[in-house]
């Protein structure tokens, strides 16, 4: 088990590593001067030239990407030459020279050109609100793809069951964004009358009188949208396993003992029916924390999604780099506690 986690977690290492290469490459290669967007297009020669040395632009590109990994490693040097910034808090572990020690860090992911914040706050305001609606569009997933799975087993070769199939190959067809777009206008401006939602909202809404106010209802739409992909995916795994699980000789021989078909249908076979059920749950958790962008943007939702979209749209490019190295980070972790999900799930299961 220890083996396992230790390679896991080194290869993690390599696809953030690697995830840190092609968001640097990609953002050092377009044409907009970061000094420009910080200080805006009327600043002087000489602003724009101090905010390219804070921000390590007069140094040569392979520099740069050196000064920035130094930015983001836990471990990594404080130089005289260029101190870490204000957000950085550190332990000094050995001093290597006049100039350099080695350092234990929070990591840093600069400064945003647009509000001077840094970025890692910025993004911790929005995470806990992007985790918060892939949780519940899971849950919705999880809860009913399961129950129209078992039922569509139990039910094979009735219109319950290609009801059930055909309703999760139309979820599987239908793009998150074009999803969001029908049930935005018909839920929440169409009908909203009698739903009670809107188009648009946040978890959490200020309120004059009240302050900061809890906005549930805000949630249903876009954790609807969100959870249609994954519930089609669950509905489908559930019938398969069941119908496999459900022919097997230990099923009949729980019907022979006088067990009710309720007590057999989810006490035995469902219990050994859901290995394939939580990891496409586990895996596709991950996939909502990285895919809820067009989600969030469209129902106006203040997750990590919206932060980046909105970030794109004014040049904001640290904000950017550390959004799509969070949620890289967040992808390797929730895939490691998946694998030893299922170990719990099913003892029969080692890793090596």
């Amino acid at each position: 088990m220890t083996r396992y986690l230790l390679r896991r977690l080194g290869y993690g290492l390599l696809v953030i590593f690697g995830v840190v290469v092609l968001v640097f490459t990609l953002f050092n290669v377009l044409p907009a001067d970061p000094a420009r967007l910080t200080l805006g297009q009327r600043a002087d020669m000489a602003s724009i030239q101090n905010v390219r040395h804070e921000l390590y632009l007069d140094k040569p590109l392979g520099v740069q990407f050196l000064l920035y990994v130094n930015d983001l490693s836990p471990i990594g040097l404080l130089d005289k030459d260029y101190p870490l910034q204000e957000a950085q808090t550190h332990i000094r572990l050995l001093k290597l020279s006049s100039r350099r020690t080695l350092v234990l860090k929070t990591p840093y992911l600069r400064r945003s050109y647009q509000s001077k914040k840094a970025v890692w706050s910025i993004l911790m305001e929005a995470l806990p609100n992007t985790i918060y609606l892939a949780i519940a569009a899971m849950v919705f997933a999880s809860v009913v793809g399961v129950l129209l799975g078992v039922l569509a087993a139990v039910k094979q070769h009735t219109w319950m069951d290609t009801g059930a199939v055909f309703a999760s190959v139309t979820g599987i067809s239908a793009p998150s964004f074009f999803s969001g777009i029908v049930i935005a206008y018909v839920f929440g401006f169409l009908l909203s009358r009698y739903t009670g939602l809107h188009m648009t909202g946040s978890l959490f809404d200020v309120d004059p009188f009240r302050g900061k106010v809890l906005m549930l209802r805000n949630m249903i739409l876009p954790a609807l949208t969100l959870g249609i992909r994954p519930l089609a995916i669950i509905v489908q795994l559930t019938r398969s396993a069941m119908l496999d699980v459900l022919g097997q000789d230990y099923i009949r021989t729980a019907y022979a003992k006088g067990l009710t078909k309720k007590a057999v249908l989810f006490r035995h076979a469902l219990k050994n029916a859901l290995n394939p059920v939580v990891t496409a749950i586990t895996g596709w958790l991950a996939e909502l924390l990285a895919g809820s962008f067009f989600v969030e943007y469209i129902f106006g939702w203040k997750g990590i999604g919206k932060t980046t979209v909105d970030a794109l749209e004014q040049f904001d490019f640290p904000v950017v780099m550390g959004s799509v190295l969070v949620i890289a980070v967040l992808f390797v972790l929730v895939n490691i506690l998946a694998d030893l999900l299922y170990t719990l799930l099913d003892p029969r299961i080692t890793l090596r």
